[in-house]
């Protein structure tokens, strides 16, 4: 059985038109809670999963998003628009049963993104990693149990976005100097990083979103992902013939 659903963002910037219109149009397949990066900072993929964050904060700068040692104005914007967000979720599927997905940035995506204190990238440094994993994975949880308790007729798939996990595991992601590249971080550490997040989700549906050309399918599959979703309009024939029945971008 084929249900369309969407990656995530959604054009515009009034959250209840775009919370509508995911369930008139996926109503029959699998509907979404959408991102609506144009309103701006805090909307945006990694502001969206920052707000997440259990006992980690998060400020922004003029190069992009950085740990912070307390609470700021930007991550109190990027925890009201999520509100905002559930808030309308829960009006607008009162009394729904069935599948509903909501997405959530990847720890090697935010860890390549976000910057520490120092400047560096968060993925630089293990125990940033470490902290980075544990606190994404209980804000998960926590994340999961609004949209149940919101929608209690919801079965919640999760899916998890890491555009950035190709570059993290080949080392090429720039060092804050642009004159080298950071280190690339272990296999191993990469794939229990990222079993550690979809481990939060439980015994819920899980899948795994990379829209880069060089997705590592076998590592997401080792990470316990019940799915991969990928762009295959970036695979050539070799890869296309490795990748387990991927389902393309909507």
């Amino acid at each position: 059985m084929t249900r369309a659903s969407g990656v995530g963002s959604w054009p515009g910037t009034r959250s209840r038109e775009a919370v509508v219109a995911v369930r008139d149009l996926l109503g029959d397949g699998i509907p979404h809670l959408p991102e609506l990066p144009a309103r701006g900072v805090g909307a945006d993929m990694v502001g969206r999963a920052a707000a997440l964050l259990e006992g980690l904060h998060v400020e922004t700068q003029p190069y992009g998003w950085r740990f912070a040692g307390r609470p700021g104005h930007d991550e109190g914007r990027a925890r009201a628009l999520l509100r905002e967000d559930l808030d309308e979720l829960a009006e607008a599927y009162d009394g729904w049963s069935g599948p509903l997905k909501v997405q959530v940035t990847g720890p090697w995506t935010l860890g390549g993104t976000i910057e520490l204190p120092r400047g560096e990238r968060a993925v630089a440094d293990h125990g940033a990693r470490r902290d980075l994993v544990g606190s994404l994975a209980e804000g998960l949880r926590a994340h999961i149990a609004d949209v149940e308790r919101l929608v209690p007729g919801a079965e919640v798939i999760v899916q998890v976005d890491e555009p950035g996990l190709p570059a993290v595991l080949e080392g090429r992601l720039p060092t804050a100097s642009g004159y080298g590249t950071l280190r690339a971080v272990d296999r191993s550490e990469v794939r229990d990083g990222l079993r550690a997040v979809l481990d939060a989700a439980g015994e819920r549906t899980t899948l795994v979103h990379c829209c880069a050309g060089e997705v590592p399918v076998q590592l997401v599959r080792e990470s316990g992902a019940r799915g991969i979703s990928l762009d295959t309009s970036l695979l050539d024939g070799a890869r296309w013939s490795r990748s387990p029945r991927p389902s393309r971008r909507a």
